[in-house]
């Protein structure tokens, strides 16, 4: 089974947990802090180790989690160890969110910029995404600098991308150039 498809049913059991105790906006916080916290990699090697013992593992998740996690994520950490699950625990994490995002009807849009973009910029990007016929209701931004886009700006939604970046349209130009039809037009 995928690591995806596991991650996922974990993922679903957790959030039916947290809807039924009314706690879901704190474990979502407390999935946010996992993540963030398992981008140190000293962190997430030893979280995927096998030489490492469940019980070392348990100590440091006692020592990283106790005090800043709520009851219930630090029970649903404590489970996925028991289980053997720690090396997909983040995957786990992500996959909260994203059934958090789609549970709430958040559709998460990735915006890249060649320059930081002010927050006029910003709302006129979520306006005009709101007005669109894309059905979008709640939308989160997150923002990307690229400067080899040139200008202009890539949206993502989903599997979805429009790209209206200078980068782009001098691909397109420099395909549909065909040297030959300029010099004829001198």
């Amino acid at each position: 089974m995928s690591i995806k498809r596991v991650a996922g049913r974990y993922a679903k059991s957790l959030i039916g947990l947290s809807i039924e105790r009314n706690e879901l906006e704190t474990v979502l916080s407390d999935m946010k802090s996992l993540i963030q916290m398992t981008a140190n990699r000293d962190l997430d090697n030893m979280i995927k180790s096998p030489i490492i013992g469940i019980d070392k593992k348990r100590a440091v998740f006692k020592e990283l989690f106790d005090t800043r996690f709520s009851e219930l994520s630090g029970k649903f950490i404590n489970l996925v160890l028991t289980k053997g699950r720690e090396p997909i625990l983040t995957a786990i994490a992500k996959e909260f969110i994203e059934q958090y995002n789609e549970f709430k009807g958040i559709t998460q849009v990735q915006v890249t910029s060649a320059t930081p973009l002010n927050e006029a910029s910003l709302k006129n990007i979520t306006d005009k995404l709101l007005q669109s016929n894309l059905g979008l209701k709640n939308i989160e931004l997150k923002t990307k600098v690229d400067s080899n886009i040139i200008g202009g700006i890539i949206i993502q939604i989903g599997d979805k991308l429009i790209d209206d970046s200078v980068a782009y349209k001098l691909k397109i130009l420099g395909k549909n150039f065909d040297g030959k039809e300029y010099i004829k037009a001198i």
